[in-house]
């Protein structure tokens, strides 16, 4: 058994994970199913990172294509159209920025940007985006997925989920790492969402830590989904309760890499779950 990874070597910097960090995400596409629409002017765009960041975010996350279950295909070209300017744009914000993306132009691109991740939603399926990123010298998020977003839901059979899925993760990382990615670099998100249906995501949620226990560090993406739309409706307020939940709970089983829309509440969340459970130092506990 492998003990839980202490940092995450980037492109630029290294980040410690003694404690659970928060990555806000900023969706620049017109149907995301959170935010579709909201961002794609550059200025809206890099006004909500700079928020994001004023919040306490670790990581910013950007993403040009939407990926949720049934989305069309965005061209290289198109997702580059839709992210150069807020790219170029993102050097201030004193933050790691992490980029969500299927294609290899889009990570030679952003080779020339302040870009220090790549989170790779196509679950290293495609080798020269493999390649890019081990050039680039990028952090990686190798994700479980399969199929294409257009059609990912066909492939949501499973006998067991979380063995299944974690099976086929160990299978592509084997492969990312024998090119030649270092593994301090590497990290795993099994992808809630992602070909799985909400049944899928519980089964592998209750399993958490048979995937921090990989030893990588360990990213998890719930906010808003479907499995949480499914208890809580889309009341925002309860929409964002039920992911502060998961994300507490999943930080309890060793994820020390929290994917929210919601950044300010889960931030102060995870403070006070680590400071109730010991695992801070603070002066004035509560």
């Amino acid at each position: 058994m492998h003990t839980a990874a202490k940092a995450w070597e980037l492109r630029y910097s290294r980040l410690p994970l003694d404690t659970p960090l928060v990555i806000g995400v900023l969706n620049i596409t017109p149907d995301s199913f959170s935010d579709g629409g909201k961002y794609l002017d550059p200025k809206l765009a890099l006004a909500r990172a700079r928020e994001i960041a004023d919040q306490g975010a670790a990581i910013l996350e950007i993403g040009a294509e939407s990926t949720r279950p049934g989305a069309s295909a965005v061209t290289p070209e198109e997702e580059w159209r839709r992210l150069e300017a807020v790219l170029l744009e993102i050097d201030s914000l004193g933050i790691p920025v992490a980029l969500d993306t299927r294609h290899p132009e889009t990570v030679h691109r952003a080779s020339k940007s302040r870009v220090e991740i790549i989170n790779d939603v196509g679950g290293a399926r495609d080798v020269g985006l493999i390649s890019e990123v081990i050039a680039g010298g990028f952090g990686y998020v190798l994700m479980h997925s399969r199929g294409e977003p257009s059609s990912m839901m066909a492939h949501a059979q499973y006998r067991d989920a979380n063995r299944e899925a974690l099976s086929e993760w160990l299978q592509a990382s084997a492969l990312v790492l024998n090119r030649g990615l270092p593994a301090s670099k590497l990290c795993a998100d099994p992808g809630f969402g992602f070909a799985k249906f909400p049944a899928h995501n519980r089964d592998i949620f209750r399993q958490l830590k048979t995937w921090a226990d990989l030893g990588f560090p360990l990213m998890i993406g719930i906010s808003r989904k479907r499995s949480l739309r499914e208890l809580a409706g889309e009341d925002p307020e309860r929409l964002q309760a039920a992911g502060i939940a998961a994300a507490v709970l999943a930080a309890t089983q060793g994820a020390q890499l929290i994917r929210t829309h919601d950044i300010a509440a889960t931030v102060a969340a995870l403070k006070t779950f680590q400071n109730l459970t010991g695992r801070i130092e603070n002066k004035d506990p509560l």
